[in-house]
């Protein structure tokens, strides 16, 4: 084998795995600029959903509902908060029992009854 066939190989062999490289690079260029297209797209959703929570609540407090807004606020807020919260959750199920009830035609419990 002559000399020049050795180089020839070897040229042969660098140029294809350079082609490798190559196309792996553009492969992986692809996917990472899809990657960033996704990120960017949940960063817009999750900034719509902010935005409209925050057009929500235009009484200038912090909505409960809002990730990390207890972090900042006093823990008398928060009591009040959850204290509020669970007595309306209390009277719905009153009001759902005492329609319940009504509806059924059963005789309503004395501390259903309102006495106002």
């Amino acid at each position: 084998m002559p000399w020049w066939s050795w180089i020839l190989l070897w040229l042969a062999l660098i140029a294809v795995s350079l082609l490798c490289y190559v196309l792996l690079g553009i492969r992986l260029f692809r996917k990472f600029m899809a990657t960033v297209h996704e990120l960017s797209a949940a960063g817009d959703r999750l900034g719509h959903r902010t935005h409209l929570r925050e057009h929500a609540d235009d009484d200038g407090e912090a909505s409960p509902k809002v990730f990390g807004a207890a972090v900042f606020a006093s823990p008398e807020q928060i009591r009040h908060d959850y204290v509020t919260a669970k007595a309306s959750r209390q009277e719905v199920r009153r009001q759902k029992r005492v329609k319940r009830k009504a509806e059924r035609g059963q005789p309503q419990s004395l501390h259903d009854i309102e006495f106002s």
